[in-house]
């Protein structure tokens, strides 16, 4: 695939020059970012009997539950049939429960089955050294540093929330 290059037009990404180039290495590490977690997602769904798709919508429930099967749908970016697959099988697996909404029957939630996340947890941030690895890195960089890096990613991730979802939307 070819590399990613700086929208033209602006004034600070002319493809070219040091700005240029930092641009560049920021996609591309981003890139590989999107890989290695990737790869980290599959070893450890593959470590709990969950499909990578699975263990993302597991994520989601966790972090923004309870939620509506339909708003998880949504958020996840596949279609409201794939997803009662994905919930049956995390349901099956113990790791999720759908329950009923008691003002309107025909409603269900579904959240997270307490304490079962800690075994995600365990895989992804000690297992893996994950944890310890961020933390070393961290320790790098000074908190006014880290406070730049963590708004770029949260921007980061906005935008391509919002990439996916104007390519979802045809």
């Amino acid at each position: 695939m070819e590399s990613i290059r700086s929208r033209p037009g602006r004034a600070d990404a002319p493809g070219t020059g040091s700005r240029g180039r930092l641009n560049r290495e920021i996609k591309e590490a981003l890139r590989e970012l999107g890989v290695q977690l990737s790869l980290l997602n599959h070893s450890v769904g593959s470590r709990v009997d969950l499909k990578a798709s699975d263990l993302e919508c597991l994520d989601l429930i966790t972090r923004r539950g309870p939620i509506s099967p339909s708003e998880l749908a949504r958020l996840a970016g596949v279609h409201p049939a794939t997803m009662t697959g994905v919930l049956d099988r995390l349901e099956r697996g113990g790791w999720i429960a759908r329950d009923r909404d008691p003002s309107d029957r025909r409603s269900v939630w579904v959240r997270p089955v307490r304490g079962r996340g800690a075994e995600i947890l365990r895989l992804f941030l000690v297992d893996s050294g994950m944890n310890e690895a961020l933390d070393d890195i961290c320790a790098q960089y000074a908190d006014e540093d880290l406070g730049r890096v963590a708004g770029f990613l949260r921007r980061t991730a906005e935008a391509s929330q919002a990439a996916a979802q104007r390519l979802s939307d045809g």
